[in-house]
């Protein structure tokens, strides 16, 4: 690709890849939410946030990527479910 027409498609589709992607993500999140209210384990487990990011982080250097860029995004995907996993936990509780 040469042209910028050409890279800004392909942008494009990788961004509807990624939101697609996030959106397999957030079904994930609302399963665990609901192993989690029957097994009684809260939302935010610290050791799991911190693998979790860890992972991501060792993922994007081995490939090249900025790892702290990717703990940033990490970080903020992982609030969000685990906000969207505590307003979960709270539908149903009394």
């Amino acid at each position: 690709m040469t042209k910028m027409t050409g890279i800004r498609d392909e942008i494009d589709r990788l961004d509807r890849e990624l939101v697609a992607l996030l959106v397999r993500r957030a079904a994930c999140i609302d399963r665990a939410a609901a192993v989690k209210r029957a097994e009684g384990l809260p939302a935010r487990i610290d050791a799991r946030v911190d693998a979790v990011i860890a992972n991501a982080c060792a993922e994007a250097a081995a490939a090249g990527l900025d790892p702290e860029l990717v703990g940033e995004l990490w970080t903020r995907i992982v609030d969000w479910s685990i906000a969207r996993e505590e307003r979960a936990l709270a539908e149903v509780r009394p």
